[in-house]
């Protein structure tokens, strides 16, 4: 195909052609604008004054917010998975509380308030207050219970005899630290 196309050019009078041929596709003509740069105006100085006099604090702010994250990061991390133990147990007990076995709530009436009577019955002394309601607590639930009471009777049994056999173990690793203390 070929074609005679007109170009512009300074001169009116003369009309040059081209050929289609002779234009490329990828050249682009030279553009008559050009870029002006502005004048700084007295806000943009403004700006630009308060920019640079805020950048120390705003950097330090930066820091102690990234320090802050980061430590609130590893504060989460330790502490999520004590929050998904509590959330996964507070939904079991709503669930056992919702449908509560038959006569679970006199029961837990009557270690309550046994409790209660422990601490009237404490009134004294410091450690009464502490023995009192609980060994009350641990009798009436025991009587409601005993399934649950002989099974945790039988691991602190196995528990205490462990400590016991351990006892003489320690006692004479201890003294021996100490022998060797006073022969140095």
């Amino acid at each position: 195909m070929s074609g005679t196309v007109l170009a512009a050019s300074d001169a009116e009078d003369s009309r040059p052609s081209l050929m289609v041929d002779e234009l490329s596709l990828y050249t682009t003509p030279q553009s008559q604008a050009k870029y002006v740069e502005q004048e700084v105006g007295h806000v943009e100085q403004g700006v630009a004054s308060l920019r640079k006099s805020a950048e120390p604090y705003t950097s330090w702010c930066q820091e102690k917010i990234s320090y802050g994250m980061d430590r609130a990061e590893v504060f989460y991390k330790t502490i999520e998975p004590g929050v998904d133990t509590s959330i996964q147990t507070v939904k079991e007990s709503y669930e056992f509380l919702s449908n509560p076995p038959p006569g679970f709530y006199p029961s837990v009436g009557i270690v309550g308030f046994s409790g209660i009577l422990g601490l009237y019955l404490a009134k004294s002394c410091r450690v009464k207050r502490l023995l009192y309601p609980a060994g009350l607590m641990t009798l009436s639930a025991s009587l409601f219970y005993p399934q649950h009471a002989a099974s945790v009777a039988k691991i602190s049994k196995d528990q205490i005899s462990s400590w016991v056999s351990q006892g003489p173990t320690f006692a004479e690793s201890l003294w021996k630290r100490k022998s060797d203390s006073k022969e140095k």
